[in-house]
């Protein structure tokens, strides 16, 4: 059996990953019986409702608890139950509501899923809680080897670094490029970008927030992402702007990190030849090319943006995360690191490594990808619905002002499982208030954006159901008049 090969009765990834022989059948019987207790509890969890009077008090309980060893509030107040089914999550106070951001896209197959639980309850029974660098077992090979196998499949991608988070991911791809062009100190980005929170990833981030009061040592050239409503003209402005960038600082940049979808930055997409014409420069400059895909992955109609778009030719470095539970930084035999360079304690837990295996293997072989594929359904579900709702409320979704001033009406976008809509005018304070009047009526969703702002979802494209969207719609009607 290799060792990425599935385990038919247990979905696990290997017999390696499984309990010894001896229990087997005993572990087997007992995990059935536990997923079939969860899903006998969740039975009555079929759409979104109030909170229930006597629980109250313990949510807010829970929240003061939060608040006091956080020293802040959260955004909304949101502590789960640990109780949901599929799209559909419950709180402390008993209220139900649609989860269509899923902790920023992580739980693509939503709520108490029996994949994922299955996987899990099959990590607890490991030696360790931890894999890191220096030791680790049969999963973590596992989890690498499937990536390695998807993404070469339409790029020079061969090797897999796993780590715990995106933003350690970029970490790692930040030093493999800095480490194969000599330790050139910039870094090409596009702007309103996001990376992370690491004192790097802030910096190189487009959003002065996020890194307020840190000491600035990051050198970033920022390269407008496309506008749609110029075209052409947007594509040879930035390439203009990527040629002149090089002119001024002749070896000194150490990679372009490209976002193929902007996720923070408002769910922005451009055309294939806006990234082949600026990746072509870079590759005449020699600047390796980074694909940042911890939150495209997994969401497009295929596993990697960069194989939809077909510019697997052109990447050097690939980062994802967010929907495989772990994460990675992905390289070619070109940028393999030298020895030391890329390591750590913690590479991931047994149980994110063993649910993510399980979570990529479900969406590799189960008819998520393609043209066809239930990710494209499900992004034309949501499409469907948003237009027909800006077409019957225009009082909802008046013209906005892009980032560069152009007038736009453009309401609906996003691509495959990653969903934006622009209510009034992109008004960040109002967008916010809408929000929060989702969360009360029971859908919970987030905004992205840095201007206009933007309504945006991840709903759990693992489980949803397209069908599932017109709860959500309905909920979402209330709420933007409730806000108007």
């Amino acid at each position: 059996m290799s060792p990425a090969t599935a385990n038919a009765t247990t979905g696990v990834a290997t017999d390696a990953m499984l309990p010894a022989a001896a229990c087997r059948t005993d572990v087997e019987l007992s995990i059935k019986a536990l997923l079939a207790a969860v899903a006998a509890d969740g039975a009555g969890i079929t759409s979104a409702r109030p909170a229930i009077e006597e629980k109250k008090a313990l949510l807010q309980e829970w929240l003061a608890r939060a608040k006091e060893v956080r020293a802040r509030g959260g955004y909304y107040p949101y502590v789960g139950s640990g109780r949901g089914r599929g799209a559909l999550v419950e709180l402390m106070d008993g209220s139900v509501k649609w989860d269509m951001i899923n902790g920023i896209g992580v739980h693509m197959f939503g709520h108490c899923d029996p994949g994922v639980m299955r996987a899990s309850l099959h990590a607890a029974l490991s030696d360790v809680v931890m894999e890191g660098n220096l030791q680790f077992n049969a999963d973590g090979i596992a989890l690498a080897q499937l990536l390695c196998d998807e993404a070469s499949r339409a790029s020079r991608l061969k090797h897999c670094f796993v780590t715990n988070s995106g933003c350690m991911a970029n970490e790692a791809a930040l030093k493999i490029c800095q480490q194969k062009t000599g330790a050139a100190p910039r870094v090409l980005a596009f702007r309103d970008c996001f990376m992370g929170r690491s004192v790097a990833m802030s910096q190189i981030g487009d959003e002065p927030a996020y890194r307020q009061g840190l000491a600035l040592n990051m050198l970033v050239d920022y390269i407008p992402f496309y506008h749609p409503e110029i075209g052409e003209r947007s594509i040879a402005t930035s390439v203009a702007l990527l040629k002149e960038l090089i002119r001024r600082w002749p070896k000194q940049h150490s990679c372009f990190v490209f976002e193929l979808v902007q996720g923070e930055g408002g769910f922005k997409t451009a055309p294939r030849a806006f990234f082949a014409e600026l990746m072509t420069v870079c590759r005449e400059a020699g600047i390796p090319v980074w694909i940042d895909e911890v939150q495209t992955f997994g969401r497009t109609t295929t596993m990697f943006a960069y194989e939809a778009m077909d510019l697997g030719e052109f990447v050097d470095v690939a980062t994802l995360g967010k929907m495989s539970q772990a994460c990675a930084c992905m390289y070619t035999e070109a940028m393999n690191p030298k020895a030391g360079l890329l390591s750590g304690t913690f590479s991931a837990s047994v149980s994110a490594l063993q649910a993510g295996w399980s979570v990529l293997q479900r969406m590799r072989d189960g008819g998520y990808y393609g043209p066809e594929g239930r990710i494209a359904k499900l992004y034309d579900a949501f499409r469907t619905r948003a237009d027909a709702l800006v077409k019957q409320h225009p009082e909802f979704f008046p013209p906005y002002k892009t980032d560069g001033g152009i007038e736009s009406r453009n309401w609906v976008g996003g691509v495959g499982g990653m969903m934006r809509l622009t209510p009034f005018g992109g008004d960040k304070e109002r967008v916010s208030r809408l929000l929060q009047h989702l969360f009360e009526d029971g859908v919970i969703a987030f905004l992205c954006g840095h201007g206009p702002c933007h309504l945006r979802f991840l709903p759990p494209i693992g489980v949803m159901e397209p069908q599932q969207f017109d709860e959500v719609f309905a909920i979402l009607k209330r709420s933007l008049a409730r806000t108007h």
